[in-house]
Parts: C-alpha cells; structure tokens; sequence
C-alpha cells in the first residue's frame, strides 16, 4: 500500500500574501474579499496577511515572485479578472498572467495560487466572484492553505 502524504488546513505559524489587480476591480475587490473570508474562517489573523495591488493581472507574476523570493510567506494568492473583448488583449494579458504565476512555485517553492478568472463576459466573471458560493477568491485562499500544508508536510519528512 503507498504512502499517502496527508495535508491539513492549520494555518498555524503561517503568513500569506495576496496580490490584487485593481483592472476590473469591481470584480477583483470580490474575489480578495473572498479570500480574505477564507483566510479567516481558517484562523488567519489580519497581521498575518499582507495585500499588494497592482495595475492590473499583467503585474501579477512580477509583485508576487519578489514575495516570494522574500522568504516570508507561506503562500501567495493570485487575484484577477481578464474578460474577454473585440481584441487579442485578453489572449496576451491571460497567457503572461498565468506564465507569471506559473513559474513562482518552482523558481522559489512558495506555492503560488492562480486566482484570475479568464471569463467571456462581465456576468461570468460575476458569478465566478459571489459570495457566498463560488467565490474563486475563497477557492484560491483555500489552494493557498492546502499547499502550504502540503510543503511544510514534505518538509517534515
């Protein structure tokens, strides 16, 4: 029989980061205060969390790499929201967006939640960020926690 390793959702000793594009921001406002409401409801206390805001999901990866290469986190959450228009733009800022974040966990081994949503339309983007229910921001809080978890248990053996 293997191995499972197992994770938890104790946050305890744990400080978090969370990166906020402020394009979109009726939307992205949701999705932090999704977050942060996840963040809490795991025992998180405010001094254990700081929130950078950047111009818009473009920033994302630059702003949370140099958090992590800070040392001082646990994790970094991710939050954006790129909606698709009449041009090519949603293509290039989705694809730099998510490479951005992409390379932070395996660059540095701080986990590095990707929470942009890339939706068609305002509406999608809408529902994605409600609260209670499907927050993505929630849902990236908890990646957030899980990870972290599931480092400091590789670390442990």
């Amino acid at each position: 029989m293997p191995n499972f390793i197992r994770t938890s959702m104790d946050t305890r000793g744990m400080r978090f980061a969370v990166v906020v594009a402020r394009f979109n921001e009726m939307i992205t406002d949701r999705l932090l205060e999704g977050a942060l409401g996840a963040l809490g409801d795991h025992d998180v206390a405010e001094e254990d969390i700081d929130v950078a805001r950047v111009p818009g999901s473009f920033e994302l990866g630059t702003v949370a790499m140099q958090m992590a290469r800070s040392e001082r986190y646990s994790a970094i959450i991710c939050i954006g929201a790129v909606i698709r228009g009449e041009t090519a733009h949603f293509d290039y800022v989705s694809k730099v967006a998510a490479e951005g974040v992409g390379r932070i966990g395996p660059e540095t081994g701080v986990p590095a939640i990707f929470g942009v949503l890339t939706t068609d339309t305002v509406e999608q983007a809408m529902v994605r960020s409600a609260t209670p229910g499907s927050n993505r921001g929630a849902d990236a809080a908890n990646a957030a926690i899980e990870m972290a978890n599931l480092r400091r248990s590789l670390s442990d053996a």
